[in-house]
């Protein structure tokens, strides 16, 4: 159980940094999804399963209102 949390808590600094370093609004969103998803993961292994319930619905859709409004930005030729 301690090497699969060290592995979520890796996979999740990785997802943050693919957040970070990436310029294009597409591979930023996939950054986005790991992250949460495995953010949720290392908190339903700790035995915080509402907590992570509710951090990827509010968090996960948050962002992804806000990568969806920069990607149609971005695309618009006007």
């Amino acid at each position: 159980m301690t090497y699969f949390v060290l592995f979520l808590g890796v996979c999740l600094v990785l997802g943050a940094l693919a957040v970070a370093s990436n310029p294009s609004p597409y591979y930023g969103v996939l950054g986005l999804v790991v992250g949460s998803v495995v953010g949720c993961g290392w908190l339903v292994s700790l035995g915080a399963s509402f907590i992570a319930l509710v951090l990827f619905l509010v968090y996960l859709g948050g962002m992804l209102v806000v990568f969806v409004y920069s990607v149609s930005l971005a695309a618009d030729p006007y």
